[in-house]
């Protein structure tokens, strides 16, 4: 039990985000007197001070007292910039408390978004030098510096892969999401369906994305935007038939225009008891040049606990499969902390990598997602202490060195595992490019399929503007026609119009 008493200020949720990094679901009453004596209490109060605001908090729990304060100036002028630094005071000093309190050094500071590496770009777009973005960040954000390390050393490898980063909003992305797998596995809460039985609804389902897919594609001949990437997500593409998979991409390539231009096709076959000889003949026959095999873990026992019905011998069989036919560009996803796994677990999963030498390897750190089963039913599922999370992640960060793979996206979740970060690695020339577009936001990603998120990044005032399609199968199919003729309006509007407008 945590109650907070904010003085002179109301971030409330802020603070909240701030107290989650250290205890996982917090019980967190604001008052304006103190309620519960056995409760922690902390009092945070602002108050301006000439050229800036001053900050002052207190934290009691039984005998334990300790006071912080810390001072911050104003930025930059106007009622926006001054928020924005009264509220990198009062989290800032909210850090200090905890960290002091706790133990736990957090080594990303105050950030709590998604997407750290896009506010570096931004800083260093803005025309502030490295070392000024990065004095903001380690003095104004308090992130520590084998954290900015890797924030730059990840900056510096997209720009090397992608030197037209920083102009690429000339572009766009495609992603298509197709929402069937085999199973649902516990930790998902992507749009994903088992398809047994769902013959129906994926008939439907195709109709309604080859009619999306028919209409996006007259826009885009319209526009005359070249496509940088196109991505096949879900769920598990590879999940439909090969006949299915074929014609998908005949109406993408009757559809779309210029697309012997594109940099780079990915389709994440990440269900290894998905992929077959036939479907990796038609993903060949269609150039696509990149695919996911995603083990998460190389134990059997680690599978079944999570509800992935296939083999650690599937997984490798299929990726010598892949490897036979020719397909030269294959990523790896494995997911630290997984229930009942360990760094000897974790050494294993990296041993039978080592074995195979895929092209890339993303490395996620486990995150309990709200609507997911291992969240909804937390006491199943044992996980490694905080501690052997950051020993875990420490080995795979050293494995990857040693192996020639290099950071080259990087992401982070509510309530993850040690507060720690999803990393993408790749062997030189491997690194994919529209994992640094939807990471860094650079451009409009078009969304199309059930579940897909199109983001549209508006021309002129470089707003960024949010479009879900439905996820569920169902609802997709009885509205896509609907949905299509909204969005094209969107896109006309943000485009050619000088308009935006928002769909939520």
């Amino acid at each position: 039990m945590i109650e907070v008493k904010c003085t002179g200020h109301a971030f409330e949720r802020e603070i909240s985000h701030i107290l989650a990094l250290f205890y996982q679901d917090p019980d967190i009453a604001f008052v304006a007197e103190w309620q519960q004596p056995e409760a922690l209490q902390i009092e945070l109060a602002l108050m301006p001070v000439a050229g800036g605001v001053r900050t002052h908090g207190v934290l009691r729990h039984g005998r334990y007292r300790d006071e912080e304060s810390c001072e911050r100036l104003y930025k930059e002028g106007g009622e926006k910039g001054e928020r924005r630094t009264a509220k990198q005071a009062i989290n800032a000093t909210l850090l200090n408390l905890m960290e002091r309190y706790t133990g736990l050094e957090q080594g990303w500071g105050i950030l709590t978004g998604i997407r750290p590496t896009k506010l570096l770009h931004q800083l260093l777009r803005s025309g502030r030098g490295r070392e000024e973005a990065h004095r903001y960040l380690r003095s104004d954000c308090l992130v520590r510096p084998e954290k900015l390390a890797l924030l730059q050393e990840i900056a510096d490898r997209q720009l090397a892969v992608i030197p037209d980063l920083y102009q690429i909003e000339r572009e766009l992305s495609v992603y298509i999401g197709i929402p069937f797998c085999p199973t649902k596995c516990a930790y998902c809460t992507f749009p994903a369906y088992a398809i047994e039985g769902q013959k129906g609804r994926v008939r439907g389902f195709l109709e309604g994305l080859h009619y999306e897919i028919r209409a996006i594609g007259g826009w885009m001949k319209q526009s005359g935007m070249p496509i940088t990437s196109i991505y096949f997500g879900g769920g598990t593409p590879t999940s439909i038939t090969a006949e299915e998979l074929d014609e998908l991409f005949a109406v993408l390539h009757e559809s779309f225009p210029g697309l012997d231009r594109v940099r780079e096709w990915t389709v994440e076959a990440g269900r290894p008891d998905t992929i077959t000889p036939q479907k990796l003949e038609v993903l060949k026959k269609w150039r696509v040049d990149r695919i996911s095999i995603n083990p998460q873990s190389f134990s059997d026992a680690t599978l079944a606990a999570i509800g992935r019905h296939h083999s650690v011998a599937e997984t490798i069989e299929t990726f010598q499969l892949a490897r036979q036919m020719g397909i030269d560009n294959i990523n790896m996803d494995l997911i630290i902390g997984l229930p009942n796994e360990g760094l000897a677990e974790v050494q294993h999963s990296f041993a039978q990598v080592e074995r195979l030498l895929p092209d890339s390897l993303t490395v996620h750190t486990l995150s309990f997602k709200r609507a997911s089963e291992m969240t909804q039913h937390k006491e199943r599922y044992q996980v490694a202490s905080r501690a052997e999370i950051a020993r875990m992640m420490a080995y795979a960060t050293e494995w990857t060195r040693a192996h020639g793979y290099r950071p080259y996206y990087l992401y982070r979740q509510k309530n993850i595992l040690g507060n720690l970060e999803n990393v993408g690695y790749a062997l030189p020339g491997k690194e994919s490019i529209y994992n640094v577009m939807i990471m860094e936001e650079a451009q409009t990603i078009l969304g199309l399929g059930c579940g897909a998120v199109s983001k549209l990044l508006a021309p002129a005032s470089g707003q960024l503007i949010r479009w879900p399609n439905p996820k569920d199968p169902k609802t997709y199919n009885e509205t896509y026609r609907q949905l299509v003729a909204k969005k094209l309006q969107a896109l006309k509007e943000i485009y050619f119009g000088g308009g935006a407008t928002a769909h939520a």
